[in-house]
């Protein structure tokens, strides 16, 4: 009996380390309209709203294993909705922060996410500037596979957007050594293009509404 005990515990707790584990899997949030998210730029006429929801406090940011504040990145979840009866394109997409103070910041590439968690010095964009880094072929020494999976997973991927539906991802921005990048702050999209290639008027999303929405202005 005592044997069929320590067996019993044995399992449990393997099973509650295997739920723990399967816990730390990131899971895409579900992406509501672009219109409803406070932070939004909706081009009527055109028929396409992009929206831009920050993963800035520790609490929405729990869904990431990587903590990636602590690294000088801000995950942003871009949604980009087209009601419109055409599809979108997302091939020549191009996002930027733009601080109050005018900073330019691009949106992060997997291999400066891996460089930066890996704790390598160098090549990566730091406000909107690249510094040249070789980027070794193979595995990404430093970034454990559950953190490269992470990243593949959660970054902003769609080439294109459906008739009346929508796309949803992160992207990273490098906002390390800036106070209070989102204040005054505005997310500029670039490289939509409708069905004839045609590109869309650029979208600038605010993003002191998003800051206003949730209580937390600060310049």
């Amino acid at each position: 009996m005592r044997l069929y005990r320590i067996r019993f515990l044995v399992l449990l707790l393997a099973f509650s380390f295997l739920a723990f584990a399967k816990t730390k899997d990131f899971m895409m949030p579900k992406a509501s309209p672009a219109i409803s998210y406070p932070a939004h730029d909706q081009h009527p006429n055109e028929k396409m709203t992009i929206a831009a929801d920050p993963y800035d406090m520790a609490d929405k940011a729990s869904i990431f294993q990587i903590k990636y504040a602590e690294g000088g990145y801000l995950p942003v979840f871009m949604v980009f909705t087209n009601d419109g009866d055409t599809p979108v394109s997302m091939k020549n997409l191009q996002v930027e922060l733009i601080t109050h103070n005018r900073d330019k910041i691009p949106a992060a590439t997997a291999e400066d996410l891996c460089r930066r968690f890996s704790h390598t010095k160098g090549g990566d964009s730091a406000n909107g500037k690249r510094i040249p880094l070789p980027i070794p072929s193979g595995p990404k020494v430093g970034v454990k596979k559950g953190q490269r999976d992470e990243i593949s997973d959660s970054m902003f991927a769609a080439e294109a957007v459906a008739p009346h539906e929508s796309q949803a991802g992160f992207m990273f921005f490098d906002v390390s050594g800036i106070s209070h990048p989102l204040a005054g702050g505005r997310i500029i999209v670039t490289g939509v293009d409708d069905a004839k290639g045609q590109e869309l008027m650029y979208f600038e999303i605010p993003m002191e509404n998003y800051l206003t929405a949730s209580g937390t202005s600060s310049h």
